[in-house]
């Protein structure tokens, strides 16, 4: 394989389907964009290790959502590991690439660098929150912290906010030469069956494919599952293993059938102007108080680490300058 066809699947998304199983599913590599988002920032081992399997979980979610719309992550726990928060922006158009963000809030002096870095975020909530515009409602699902892995709480989420099967295997960590992650995702397909009422057969009421598939769907999800157990981390993160030959070394038998490609980039939407209107809910002296000795008020983007520098009497529903510097 040339360098250039292993490049060509860094940083993308490639859905499939697998044709004999009513099984899709999307197989992700992130490599530049991780690094992008990774060195935004100076994390602690395990809280690097969360913000890559998050980001990598928002990739392979985010790219069934639809143009211009938003999906975002967030892990909080009362761990030292307080907060993961990730957004994923849908292409404006077709062609174009999407745009992953990622930051952690974290207490340095509670790390502890030798344990698990799941076990780093304690007791909380993994959320999905989806913005599709202007007049829209935005969607939010929450799960408990649980099952020993982000990815195990993304599962629980679909199981019981769209009760639809779901299953992850990814990999991810620091080369030496960069960060790099690779994952696969797979879904059963949804059927017009009845929605699930009460609680399920899994831990504390939680809903299982048993719970949610017919006899032969449940025969195709386990034989999907077992195929990929097969899968080794560095055929998920490559680049010697292109998406294409790993789907056809793991789901042969199952018919997959790929579809276009999706890129994905390291993007950050704050401005200026997004600044300027998330502080126009402040009063002047609530400005005053966030005023420096310099005589400005300062702003940093937690995603990107920009810095915005602003006029005081430019700032808040009391402002009496309308000017636009910064």
């Amino acid at each position: 394989m040339t360098l250039g066809s292993q490049i060509a699947w860094d940083d993308t998304v490639l859905p499939f389907q697998l044709d004999r199983s009513d099984i899709r599913g999307r197989v992700a590599r992130l490599d530049g964009t991780l690094d992008a988002i990774l060195s935004q920032h100076i994390y602690p081992a395990p809280v690097e290790a969360l913000v890559a399997e998050t980001a990598l979980l928002t990739a392979l979610i985010g790219q069934t959502i639809k143009l211009r719309w938003k999906l975002s992550l967030q892990v909080r726990g009362d761990g030292p590991a307080r907060l993961i928060a990730t957004d994923y922006y849908a292409p404006q158009a077709e062609g174009e690439p999407a745009r992953v963000r990622a930051y952690a809030s974290f207490d340095a002096e509670r790390i502890d660098e030798t344990a698990p870095a799941f076990g780093q975020i304690g007791r909380g909530y993994f959320a999905v929150l989806i913005d599709q515009g202007k007049g829209m409602t935005p969607y939010q699902g929450i799960t408990p912290i649980a099952g020993g892995s982000l990815a195990a709480c993304a599962e629980t989420y679909f199981a019981q906010s769209e009760q639809l099967p779901t299953r992850f295997a990814r990999s991810f960590g620091d080369t030496g030469g960069g960060w790099r992650a690779g994952g696969v995702m797979l879904q059963h397909m949804p059927k017009a069956s009845p929605f699930v009422q009460g609680g399920g057969s899994g831990e504390g009421g939680l809903l299982l494919p048993d719970d949610v598939l017919d006899e032969d769907a449940l025969e195709n999800w386990r034989r999907a599952n077992l195929l990929l157990d097969t899968v080794e981390g560095e055929e998920l993160v490559g680049p010697d293993v292109q998406p294409t030959e790993l789907l056809v070394r793991l789901f042969h038998e199952e018919g997959p059938r790929v579809y276009d490609p999706q890129s994905v980039t390291f993007g950050c939407t704050c401005s200026a102007d997004r600044v300027r209107e998330s502080l126009s809910i402040y009063s002047a002296k609530d400005i005053a108080h966030m005023t420096t000795d310099e005589g400005l008020v300062t702003a940093e983007c937690q995603f990107c680490g920009a810095t915005y520098e602003f006029q005081p009497e430019t700032l808040g529903f009391e402002a009496t300058d309308t000017g636009r510097e910064s």
